[in-house]
């Protein structure tokens, strides 16, 4: 490991593109590069293999310092606690920082269990919906343009290290959905068979819509199946992320036995 940086300007240009990174939404796709913050995050990165290109250390907690974490990097800084204040931008930042390497988004696996999200807007629901797909099982994410940015860092943070777990494709147009050969099923509050009644495919793509306007027609038109999920309470309809949870679970759960 070369010896760390110490950096005490704001004024330095790598801070400068830091603080971008780490609170523009959209820095990532300028940079190529996304701002990893606190150990779990840090520690989900090195566990699936991720090799940091900078580790970031506020002064107060460098001598504490876990030596994986003060190693992982190709290059350390160390920074004065009020600079990582000023990158960060959250009220309570975490002394621990990666930067990865965001690679360009990749071709969509045409057999791949996939999960769409149609104009999914809110970084929380998008981070949570990212957590359900890896927990069940669901190893890309399609992401037609609308939803929100999958490494803005809201969705980062919301997403718990799912993101490493995920082959992530974003940006792309409802006639993409056209490369997928696994059947589409479509969430509905209102009309399709009722999940836990419905025979499922496995492997498939479920389509996740925007909050307010549900999933498009142009998507609903491919659809192979449209699901709904009983709702025995009366209300008129779920958060997207927990309705995601549910039916990513159904697929889980009702899959073959030694279906990957």
């Amino acid at each position: 490991m070369s010896e760390p940086q110490f950096i005490h300007s704001r004024d330095n240009p790598l801070v400068k593109d830091l603080k971008r990174l780490a609170q523009d939404s959209g820095a990532y796709r300028k940079q190529s590069r996304i701002w990893v913050e606190g150990d779990h995050l840090c520690r989900a990165a090195l566990a699936r293999g991720l090799k940091p290109a900078l580790a970031v250390i506020a002064q107060s907690y460098w001598p504490l310092a876990a030596v994986e974490q003060a190693q992982a990097a190709t290059k350390t800084i160390v920074i004065d606690d009020a600079l990582m204040h000023h990158i960060s931008g959250l009220p309570s930042p975490a002394p621990l920082a990666f930067v990865l390497d965001w690679p360009a988004a990749p071709a969509l696996l045409p057999d791949a269990p996939t999960v769409v999200l149609d104009r999914v807007q809110d970084a929380g629901n998008v981070g949570s919906i990212l957590r359900s797909a890896a927990a069940f099982g669901f190893a890309q994410v399609a992401a037609i343009t609308g939803t929100a940015l999958l490494g803005s860092p809201k969705v980062l943070r919301a997403g718990m290290g799912a993101h490493f777990g995920l082959r992530l494709v974003e940006g792309l147009a409802v006639d993409d959905l056209a490369a997928l050969r696994v059947p589409l099923l479509v969430t509905s509050s209102h009309r399709g068979d009722l999940l836990h009644r419905a025979t499922l495919a496995w492997p498939c793509a479920w389509v996740l819509g925007h909050e307010g306007q549900g999933v498009d027609a142009a998507i609903e038109a491919r659809a192979a199946q449209h699901v709904r999920i009983a709702q025995p309470g009366g209300e008129e309809s779920l958060n997207v992320a927990a309705a995601a949870a549910i039916c990513l679970h159904a697929s889980a759960v009702g899959r073959p036995a030694g279906a990957g």
